[in-house]
């Protein structure tokens, strides 16, 4: 798991370079990173929704999964946890918000998922070597957006990856195929897009209670199996 911990080690330490640096950032200048942030997050979320919904062979499902996700979300009220839990701690609604963009942007994508796949079947640690140098530029923006906060997005990336790592090694590779990663990079894509309408104040819309949609996909495709 060298790529995965590599991958890791590069949030936390891209993250405390920008918190270190925040300290010297002017509020205005901050609030202006929380646009660029929210720009991004939109921008990002849209392209990865976009450009694989013309590949997708179950043009319904991303849909019945954004349905079906926030209900279950809503109903189990998992952004009012999260958010209670950081405000708990002494974090801000700025942080939730910035919690669920760093989640989503470093654990929903195609390096994230296929990265841990390829090390585990063939020891090959390029994809994650590269989504580490990717997110280590992000963990910057996002430290000196967010504050120390953001370093809890690292141990959820090692245990995204690592799960994915443990499972394509010790159960099925072959579970991870591309229809699965593209249906849940669709959904993943438009909860990104959320974090970032968010960010930008357009309108409050509680992301985390959407994280549901990222299993009925999985779920879809278990069945599949089965069947």
């Amino acid at each position: 798991m060298i790529g995965t911990i590599a991958n890791t080690i590069a949030i936390l330490v891209g993250t405390s370079i920008g918190c270190v640096l925040k300290g010297g950032i002017k509020e205005r200048y901050q609030n202006v990173l929380f646009t660029a942030m929210g720009l991004a997050a939109l921008g990002i979320g849209l392209e990865n929704a976009i450009n694989n919904m013309p590949k997708s062979h179950y043009p319904v499902l991303f849909i019945v999964s954004l349905a079906i996700g926030a209900v279950l979300g809503t109903w189990w009220r998992i952004d009012d946890h999260f958010n209670h839990l950081i405000k708990h701690f002494g974090g801000g609604s700025q942080l939730g918000k910035g919690l669920a963009t760093g989640i989503l942007l470093y654990c929903i994508g195609a390096l994230s998922i296929v990265g841990p796949v390829m090390a585990a079947v063939k020891g090959d640690h390029t994809m994650l070597f590269t989504n580490a140098t990717l997110d280590f530029v992000s963990s910057m923006v996002f430290g000196a957006s967010f504050g120390w906060g953001m370093l809890l997005c690292a141990p959820v990336l090692f245990c995204w990856q690592g799960g994915i790592y443990l499972i394509a090694k010790y159960l099925s590779a072959s579970f991870f195929s591309t229809p699965l990663i593209m249906e849940i990079s669709i959904v993943g894509g438009f909860l990104i897009a959320t974090t970032g309408i968010s960010l930008l104040k357009l309108r409050n819309i509680k992301t985390l209670d959407f994280l549901p949609a990222l299993l009925v996909p999985v779920l879809f495709f278990l069945v599949r199996m089965f069947i």
